[in-house]
This record gives C-alpha cells, sequence and structure tokens, in this order.
C-alpha cells in the first residue's frame, strides 16, 4: 500500500518507488488474529492495556493513553493541560497542521514560532525573545501584549525524526508557569539530551499513521507522567462516562478511544522498533554519502546533542544553483517512477489559520519551498535508494558514469 496520494499519471508498478510505506514484518498477524479469535476488536480488550504500558516504559513515562488518531491526543493534552478558550498556545509554524487545528479544537489561539535554520525545529530563541518582550507578567499570569489574551501553553513539533532544542524552552516555560507539550509525532525513538523525546515536556502526543515509524494504521498516544492528567484523559476520551453501569455524563466528552485490533498491531510495531530506526540511520547515512557535494543541494544534519530518528530524509534545493527547483525536481523523479513531497506549507500561511500573525517568519517560508522528502521507508533497498540518489545527479546534470548503490 503506497503511504502517500500518487501524481497524477504515476500507477504503481514493480519499478515504482514510494515515498513511505508501513513494514509489517513482526508479530501483526498473530495478535491481530487473537483479537478476532476472541472477539475483543473494539475499544477494550487486554492489547489496548498492553500497548499504552509498553510504549509508557519506551518512552520513558509513567502512563500512556491510546487515542484514536495522534490529532485526538493532542486535543485532550491541551485540555488536561488546562489551556482554557482564549488562552494562547505558542507553536511551530513549520509543521503539519493537526498541533494548531487542535489548538483551535480547545478554543485557543496559536502563536506562530518560526524555524531555526540549522535543523529546521522551533526556534527556542524566537520563543525566548517573544514571551521576554512580547508578553508581559501581572499578578502570577503572562499576557500577550498585543492581544491582552492569556499565553498558557507550548507546543515545540519534533519535525521530520529530530528533536527540538528543548533546554531553553523548558526554562522559560518554567520561568512563566507554562505547560510544555512535545508533539513527538515524527520523531518516536529519538533523543534530547540522552533523554527520549515525548519524556521531557509536562506532557506529549504520537502518531501512529500509516507513515510513521510505527503504525496501527491510525491511532495515537498521549503520555505524560502526571497521573491526575493521563486519569482525565482517559475520562475524556472515552466519553466522560461517570458510573461504569449507569450512563451519567457530568462533562462533555469525546469518542477518542483507540480499538484492540489498532493496539495489537502497535504491540507488534513497537517490538520492532530499534529494527526500524536503524533501517532509517541506513538510508540517512547512504543519502548522505550519495548527496553530498552535489551543488545546490544541502542535506540533513544531526545535532550533538541529539539522536534523530531520521523518520523523513529531507533535503533543500537551491534554485538558483541546482538545474532545478524542488517541485521540478520533484516532477522529474515523479516521471521516473520515484515519489517524493514538499514540506507543509507554513500555518501561517495556511488558509485555515491566516491573520494569526503578523511577524515574518522567513526560515520556515524559505524550508518550504526548497525542501524536499526523500523516499524513505523502512524496506527501501539499497539498488532502490541508489536509483534514487542516481537519478538527482541525472537531473543535476553532474551524474557520474556507472550505476550508484550504497555500501
Amino acid at each position: 500500500m503506497i503511504a502517500e496520494k500518487l501524481a497524477p499519471g504515476v500507477a504503481p508498478s514493480p519499478d515504482f518507488i514510494p515515498l513511505l510505506v508501513p513494514v509489517v514484518q513482526g508479530n501483526e498477524w498473530r495478535y491481530i488474529k487473537e483479537c478476532l479469535d476472541t472477539n475483543w476488536v473494539s475499544s477494550v480488550g487486554p492489547f489496548v492495556d498492553r500497548f499504552e504500558n509498553d510504549f509508557a516504559a519506551k518512552v520513558g513515562t509513567q502512563f500512556a493513553v491510546a487515542t484514536v488518531n495522534g490529532t485526538a491526543a493532542l486535543h485532550l493534552a491541551l485540555l488536561v493541560a488546562g489551556v482554557k478558550p482564549d488562552d494562547e498556545v505558542l507553536v511551530s509554524t513549520l509543521t503539519f497542521i493537526a498541533p494548531v487545528n487542535a489548538i483551535r479544537y480547545a478554543g485557543a489561539w496559536p502563536v506562530f514560532i518560526d524555524a531555526e535554520p540549522d535543523y529546521w525545529q522551533m526556534d527556542p530563541s524566537s520563543v525566548v525573545d517573544f514571551l521576554e518582550r512580547g508578553c508581559r507578567w501581572h499578578e502570577g499570569v503572562l499576557y500577550n501584549r498585543t492581544t491582552g489574551r492569556r499565553v498558557t501553553a507550548i507546543i515545540p513539533v519534533h519535525i521530520l525524526g529530530h528533536p527540538v532544542d528543548l533546554d531553553p524552552i523548558i526554562e522559560i516555560a518554567r520561568k512563566y508557569g507554562l505547560k510544555v507539550i512535545e508533539d513527538s509525532t515524527e520523531s518516536l525513538g529519538a533523543a534530547y539530551k540522552g533523554r527520549g523525546v515525548g519524556s521531557i515536556g509536562d506532557i506529549a502526543c504520537f502518531s501512529f499513521n500509516g507513515n510513521k515509524i510505527i503504525t496501527t494504521g491510525g491511532g495515537g498516544m498521549l503520555v505524560t507522567s502526571n497521573e491526575e492528567w493521563a486519569g482525565k484523559a482517559k475520562y475524556l476520551s472515552t466519553q466522560a462516562k461517570d458510573d461504569p453501569i449507569e450512563y451519567i455524563h457530568e462533562e462533555i466528552g469525546y469518542n477518542y478511544r483507540l480499538t484492540n485490533i489498532q493496539a495489537a498491531m502497535g504491540c507488534a510495531q513497537l517490538e520492532q522498533l530499534e529494527g526500524f530506526i536503524a533501517a532509517k540511520e541506513r538510508i540517512a547515512s547512504c543519502y548522505t554519502e550519495g548527496l553530498q557535494g552535489l551543488p545546490g543541494i544541502s542535506l540533513m544534519k544531526e545535532a550533538s546533542w541529539a539522536s534523530s530518528s531520521w523518520w523523513m530524509y529531507t533535503v533543500l534545493v537551491d534554485e538558483a544553483v541546482f538545474a532545478a527547483d524542488s517541485r521540478q525536481l520533484m516532477r522529474s523523479l515523479n516521471s521516473r517512477k520515484i515519489q517524493t513531497r514538499p514540506l507543509w506549507q507554513p500555518i501561517h500561511l495556511s488558509g485555515a489559520h491566516r491573520g494569526r500573525s503578523t511577524t515574518k517568519m522567513p526560515v520556515a517560508e524559505k524550508l518550504y519551498q526548497q525542501a524536499l522528502s526523500l523516499p524513505c521507508s523502512v524496506s527501501l533497498g539499497h539498488e532502490e535508494q541508489g536509483r534514487v540518489i542516481e537519478e538527482i545527479r541525472n537531473i543535476a546534470a553532474s551524474a557520474t558514469p556507472g550505476k550508484v548503490l550504497c555500501n
């Protein structure tokens, strides 16, 4: 199954190289069959509990709450962290739209933060600058000087497998009593200064969509070491039912539960996480070796304080130097049956959230124009990856003779 929709005119074929597809090679069939054999197929069952416990242990938190998708986990995280309607939440502008939509689901407002140019993550200096200069502290509450709204939380989004530089963000958050909600959707298995992403802030969220490092087909997870928050998240995710027998509800809840079948697949996928990340590291190393020195192509980097999970290997294409811009390269590779994709439009430019920011965000906008993500499925073979590298070099009109293969 191809994780991303094919471009017009391109049909799957034996020599087609997709961007990112799931790998099902462990106990998935056995665990799912157990669900079917025992009739535990819906939103309760032993695999839900097992997946939550195993995932919390893997990430390094005390609790985990499984949800129907990552967006639901983000919504619940905002609610249990105390974000109220008309509050403001700082969030990366260079991200998939889900965390920003979740802020609006909670009735709050996003404050967009630009990316930094080295690792493409939320810029900690911009966070500090906004909170110190753009806000005022009054009677134990932080207010945006311009809007007058209360600022209550920060969502650093660890994109493409690499962690955000969290220490400055955590420090300023503690100074002003803000909650830090890590969106770790794309970076399961990555580490910041030796600590797993998702275990550093107050609460964190993950997604298990089909193109993530591990998948349940859909699904998400909220993790925290705050027992009260975990209990509240579980309560809200199950329609806020107040009695085990009677259908009594004192609060508005949500049907955000994960099914036992999906959790069974998650357990099997989680067992393979280390092997998946090792494959991602190999793929990243091969791209770095094969594309190093190619004029107009800038490669992903890993900070000295980080351990990336290399979820989506992405390059920057400088049109002034390379033979094409990022979209032209995408179309050229597509015509050669190689699927790639650009990054997300920065959310401060999105029609859905336009007008929420008056601040220029040049780094995110440049990354959006120049970035292109290359095929990086865990199952990507040496020969397939060599073909991707060779075609990029051919398009650049600087290919060396012979086929490029990975070591």
